[in-house]
């Protein structure tokens, strides 16, 4: 753990900060989104508007992991003996690997707290069996008939 390591993981930490608050942001809005239109009312509720929030940032997202690594990698394919590259490289190996670990809690993990979380302030709390895909995504001829 040497300077250059912690530089990279101060950085990685506030890059993920940024987009983890950003992502919350999203979800908010399509909380509030909901609550206004009186659409939320049940988990399958809550399941529509933290879809529709996290959708809207998974491109955002997918496009900064791809600028850092891209711009990162390239460090870490220099040779050794150039001048500079022994301690670029420590500032960029935990930032590649925070960046990638930082998509996955976001883009994965993060939209599932906030059900966890939002649960408790539902009028009907009860689970309902909801289909991996939004049906919005399904083809209509291939729609099961409810």
């Amino acid at each position: 753990m040497s300077v250059a390591v912690w530089v990279g993981l101060i950085a990685i930490a506030g890059v993920s900060a940024e987009t983890g608050v950003v992502m919350l942001l999203y979800l908010d809005h399509a909380w509030d989104k909901f609550i206004a239109e009186r659409r939320m009312n049940n988990m399958r509720d809550l399941h529509d508007a933290v879809m529709e929030g996290a959708v809207q940032r998974i491109r955002p997202k997918i496009m900064t992991v791809c600028a850092i690594l891209f711009g990162l990698l390239p460090i870490m394919w220099s040779p050794a003996l150039q001048a500079g590259a022994d301690v670029m490289k420590r500032i960029a190996t935990p930032m590649i690997g925070g960046i990638i670990t930082s998509a996955i809690l976001e883009l994965l993990i993060f939209p599932v707290i906030y059900v966890v979380w939002r649960k408790r302030e539902l009028p009907d709390q009860t689970e309902q069996q909801t289909p991996l895909i939004p049906p919005a995504l399904i083809p209509s001829k291939l729609q099961i008939k409810r």
